[in-house]
């Protein structure tokens, strides 16, 4: 499946943002989603997960309580809620398909993915 992102931007501490993952080329409903970031001079990260069924991997600790990921199996979009940004969650924010429709923690797993989405947060 191709993934394309979308929703990134400047933003300023404390501001939201929300992100879309758009699915094409096949359903994403069997799907496990998951979505990863990057910040400059770091590995990529974890950052919060979801099964084909809606069950939700425990997210990532510096995101918790602040980003929720759902999504729309009928728009073929996964969508990442991102509120009381800060500026350590300045990155650039990857979607991932799993074929075996598990919300994984790990992107090894993951076989399909975006090409990401900056995300800039100023103090």
């Amino acid at each position: 499946v191709q993934l394309v992102e979308s929703g990134g931007g400047p933003v300023q501490a404390g501001g939201s943002l929300r992100l879309s993952c758009v699915g094409s080329g096949r359903t994403i409903s069997t799907y496990g989603m998951g979505w990863f970031r990057q910040a400059p001079g770091k590995e990529r990260e974890y950052v919060a997960a979801i099964s084909w069924t809606g069950n939700i991997s425990p997210y990532a600790v510096p995101v918790k309580g602040r980003f929720t990921i759902s999504r729309d199996d009928a728009k073929n979009t996964v969508y990442l809620q991102m509120n009381s940004l800060k500026p350590e969650d300045t990155a650039v924010y990857y979607c991932a398909a799993y074929r075996a429709g598990l919300g994984s923690l790990r992107d090894s797993d993951y076989d399909d993915w975006g090409q990401g989405t900056q995300v800039t947060v100023s103090p």
